[in-house]
């Protein structure tokens, strides 16, 4: 019995790239043809930066300290201005303090 040339026998092909090495060529191959090129990635430069070794609530803690100086500078500030001025500077203690606020009802589930 002939079998028509297109007609191929059942063959499984795993497509699902379950291996590590197999994935990592393929995404490889994608990125080449798929993607624009991308200049290096930019690192930015902090002069502050947090220690990996804070935890989460600590870091909390820390920023709602530094909410309430700054809420503190920020109305001493505003004390001595007048005018739109004036209101401008009231307005950023009340953002502090609502920022501060969320700060500590986050504290307080903890």
């Amino acid at each position: 019995m002939e079998h028509p040339a297109n007609d191929l026998p059942d063959m499984q092909i795993d497509t699902t790239l379950t291996s590590p090495q197999g994935s990592a060529a393929a995404q490889r191959a994608l990125d080449y043809y798929l993607k624009p090129t991308v200049s290096e990635a930019v690192v930015e430069t902090r002069f502050f930066d947090v220690s990996r070794n804070v935890s989460s609530e600590e870091a909390l803690v820390h920023a709602s300290d530094l909410l309430r100086c700054a809420a503190a500078t920020a109305f001493e500030s505003a004390s001595h201005l007048q005018g739109a001025i004036r209101d401008l500077a009231f307005s950023t203690v009340h953002m502090i303090d609502m920022a501060k606020a969320l700060v500590d009802r986050s504290l307080e589930g903890r």
